[in-house]
């Protein structure tokens, strides 16, 4: 398949037009490389670090010429394109060795396995409906049922073997053993949603980049907030996108071995000192 069909196909299902209006989703950079085969790395933000993996995929043999991301590479006008620069060394790297960068940010955040809607799928979420609904079947977030009931207590370890975050932070409960029924998940930095994830009747809410205060907010409003990351929320559905790929015959598509957190617990040591007092006599 050719690199000007893989994207009109996957434009049929994630339509720019459905960005938001500061957003900037489609191509960031294209080199010439619409005739070609497509070949392609997929990621969660179209670093340096994923150029230079796809450089030495090229190097190999494999001749990558499509980066797929998530998180725009370019978000607002840009007035130079310097050399030294993230971005400039992105753009020549790009033009020099035939590599597009391509993104689909807030219109694939909206559609059926899109990010919301593949974290729902992995916590086997039930009758599953977007929290803010933007047109027919299409909105941000989701927010379904547990199969059965489970406490907070287990619900968080099932959250953390199933995304694996650096961490994970929730709400503090007196209660670990309520029952949490209806969860809403969004993927990315989601606090903006609270208000309309109460309005939805979610017991507890599953997002990213969290502040003191939302998490107040939701404690407030009787709502379990779980912050897992922005990392962990979205990288999941970018995998699933390669196996969409796949299933379409590409002569090769790949998750980014490169793709990064950006963040790293540091260890504190807290728990290792032992201290020992003398006996008061």
């Amino acid at each position: 398949m050719k690199i000007v069909d893989l994207i009109q196909w996957f434009e049929s299902w994630n339509n720019p037009d459905w960005q938001e209006s500061w957003d900037n989703c489609g191509w960031q950079i294209q080199p010439g490389v619409l005739d070609q085969s497509a070949r392609v790395l997929v990621c969660l933000t179209p670093t340096l670090a994923v150029m230079e993996e796809a450089l030495s995929l090229q190097a190999q043999g494999i001749p990558v010429n499509l980066i797929f991301a998530h998180h725009p590479l370019i978000f607002s006008p840009l007035k130079s394109v310097c050399q030294g620069t993230p971005i400039g060394e992105m753009i020549h790297l790009a033009i020099t060795h035939q590599i597009g960068v391509y993104t689909a940010h807030t219109n694939f955040d909206q559609v059926a396995d899109g990010t919301a809607d593949v974290l729902a799928q992995l916590l086997n979420l039930e009758n599953v409906e977007p929290v803010v609904p933007t047109q027919l079947g299409l909105g941000y977030g989701r927010v379904g049922n547990l199969a059965e009931p489970l406490p907070l207590a287990a619900l968080l370890p099932q959250i953390q073997a199933t995304l694996n975050p650096a961490t994970l932070i929730s709400s503090p409960t007196t209660d670990p053993q309520m029952q949490i029924k209806r969860l809403a998940v969004l993927g990315g930095s989601g606090a903006s949603f609270i208000p309309a994830v109460v309005k939805s009747g979610a017991q507890a809410y599953l997002t990213s980049d969290c502040k003191f205060h939302q998490f107040q907010e939701s404690r407030d409003r009787n709502l379990i907030l779980i912050d897992a990351g922005h990392y962990a929320t979205e990288r999941p559905a970018c995998g699933r996108l390669v196996e969409k790929f796949q299933t379409l015959g590409l002569a090769w598509a790949q998750l980014s071995k490169s793709d990064e957190d950006f963040r790293q617990v540091a260890e504190s040591g807290i728990g290792k000192l032992s201290v020992s007092m003398p006996e008061l006599t």
